[in-house]
């Protein structure tokens, strides 16, 4: 909590910038919080209005301070970052809160793992493997996505922070899911920008929504174009011709989408990044490859794509070769075989199951693509607790939400579809309890 009693202090704007800076780090000063007005604080220390502006300018750079409404100058969001650990799965529970994919789905790595390549590569060697450029070119140009720029990087997440570290700074506003994914989230928040949430429905983003944002000063937009996480969310032909309309009055804002789930996800592609000035399409593996590998393509524009992997120079280097190739192995393994095309069946016969139960109970529920299905409740804790109590381990909805309401999420893609009436029959009963104010 801010100190009432602070008054930025300094003879100068050194002086003044440090006193600030200080403040922040130490919590005097907290994140929204409003400074004097510079004319104000020159006033009230006895300094020029012009030193006062030189402080704040700088602190305004390092991505301390920012300024809202032209006038107004207050302390960045800058949250420590979160270390948030899988939910906890209570001993004798079925697990369908942790996300995972079916491991049953993944590809066998004992063949390729035998076939790593034994010659070393050279620094001076195309980071990107000829093999996995070729693969995700041809997936991502049949999706109808451009690949004349590509880059390899660590994983979803670690895609989007580096478009996001290149373009963006601390303050600025980006539109997010809501609810979305919290490793997004969290990671919006670490970098200093503000989330302003969107409203989800089954179709995707809602352009009502979407353009009371655009219009409220967004400089970007990140969102998932299907299996969207938790609510299942897949954009169809019709809500991504409006989106893009939306967006066409702002050629600036920079458009990422997160498509982590790909040829699985049990809906087709879609995208908004046809024809943008900023843009990035992410495509990560680890939820239909293997968790372990933290492998990702980045396909974007040419500004985009360049200053990432200049970026990306200047910390990790590249990714290695021998992960690209494990990857570029299994990914062919796994289309030859139709290994994608069975798990992305199974999945859907799953999911779809346990929506069909939740319906003739009566529950509300959404769910049209991807590993999840999502229930809106009066309230979460007491919920999950009690469905836990019955044998179901499922997640709460608070770390996915920014102002959406209450609600759960029951990842399906290990939930047998016979089991599926029981667990729609428990979710009702338990939700009615609730609703009725009792508590056994």
């Amino acid at each position: 909590m801010a100190d009432a009693a602070y008054t930025p202090r300094g003879q100068d704007a050194a002086s003044l910038q440090h006193d600030i800076e200080t403040a922040v780090l130490r919590g005097r000063l907290t994140a929204g919080e409003q400074l004097p007005s510079v004319r104000h604080l020159a006033r009230t220390l006895g300094l020029s209005p012009t030193t006062v502006a030189n402080a704040y300018r700088e602190l305004r750079r390092r991505g301390v301070l920012v300024t809202q409404d032209r006038a107004r100058t207050l302390v960045a969001h800058q949250p420590a970052p979160v270390f948030r650990l899988a939910p906890a799965v209570p001993e004798g529970t079925l697990d369908l809160a942790t996300g995972n994919p079916d491991p049953e789905l993944l590809p066998d790595l004992t063949r390729v793992l035998a076939h790593l390549p034994q010659i070393q590569h050279r620094y001076t060697e195309d980071v990107l493997l000829p093999q996995l450029r070729e693969l995700a070119g041809s997936q991502l140009e049949t999706d109808g996505i451009p690949t004349d720029h590509l880059a390899v990087v660590g994983g979803a997440l670690d895609g989007i922070e580096r478009v996001l570290g290149v373009h963006l700074r601390p303050g600025d506003r980006i539109g997010v899911e809501d609810p979305g994914y919290p490793g997004s989230l969290d990671l919006v928040r670490a970098l200093g920008l503000e989330p302003v949430g969107i409203e989800v429905d089954d179709a995707g983003v809602v352009p009502e929504q979407l353009d009371a944002a655009l219009d409220d000063g967004l400089l970007a937009l990140l969102l998932t174009p299907r299996a969207q996480n938790p609510t299942g969310a897949a954009l169809t032909t019709a809500r991504a011709e409006a989106l893009r309309s939306c967006l066409d009055a702002y050629p600036e804002v920079l458009v990422i989408e997160d498509d982590h789930l790909g040829a699985v996800s049990g809906a087709p592609a879609s995208t908004l990044t046809s024809g943008r000035e900023r843009w990035a399409v992410i495509r990560s593996v680890a939820k239909w490859l293997g968790p372990q590998l933290r492998v990702a393509m980045l396909a974007g524009d040419a500004d985009t794509t360049a200053r990432v992997l200049a970026r990306q120079r200047l910390g990790p280097g590249w990714v290695s070769q021998l992960l690209q190739h494990v990857t570029a192995a299994n990914w062919a393994q796994a289309r030859d075989t139709g290994l994608l095309t069975t798990a992305a069946n199974l999945y859907a016969t799953r999911r779809s199951a346990l929506l069909a139960a939740l319906d003739r109970e009566g529950v509300e529920a959404s769910g049209t693509s991807g590993l999840n299905v999502w229930i809106p409740t009066p309230e979460e804790v007491t919920v999950v607790q009690a469905l836990a109590e019955r044998g179901w381990a499922v997640a709460a909805g608070e770390v996915f939400r920014v102002s959406s309401g209450p609600a759960i999420r029951i990842t399906t893609a290990t939930l047998d579809p016979e089991l599926a009436p029981g667990l729609a029959a428990d979710v009702a009963a338990v939700l009615a309890d609730r609703l009725s104010g009792r508590r056994g």
